[in-house]
């Protein structure tokens, strides 16, 4: 097996951080349903309590930390539902990730699928 190599910004998504963010992913995914959303925006916390997120994980929720979501064991793919209930999209969040703006990010990925990275 290959070991891996960390990529800068980027956050290692494997069966301990799974079992780590699981009630989070959970919580997460129920946003799929728009009653499930009407019901986290009334009542945030309430709503993290009913999933039993952890302190660090409601903190998270509660403060928009997507880094700290991805930290507290939120996969990339559930922390997008909540992501959208924000109102962002994925290049947001890669802008978050990576400490660029929106537009620098943009304009990396243009010259990356280009070629030139």
């Amino acid at each position: 097996m290959c070991p891996l190599t960390p990529v800068e910004g980027t956050y290692h998504f494997d069966g301990k951080m799974s079992n780590k963010g699981y009630a989070l992913n959970k919580m997460c995914y129920s946003l799929n349903a728009a009653e499930c959303r009407e019901e986290f925006s009334k009542d945030e916390k309430a709503y993290c309590e009913k999933f039993g997120l952890n302190e660090a994980q409601t903190a998270a929720i509660l403060n928009r930390d997507i880094i700290g979501l991805l930290e507290a064991g939120g996969s990339i793919y559930y922390l997008a539902k909540f992501a959208g209930q924000l109102k962002l999209n994925m290049q947001d969040i890669g802008a978050i990730q990576t400490g660029m703006t929106v537009e620098e990010f943009k304009a990396m990925l243009v010259q990356r699928g280009q070629g030139n990275g």
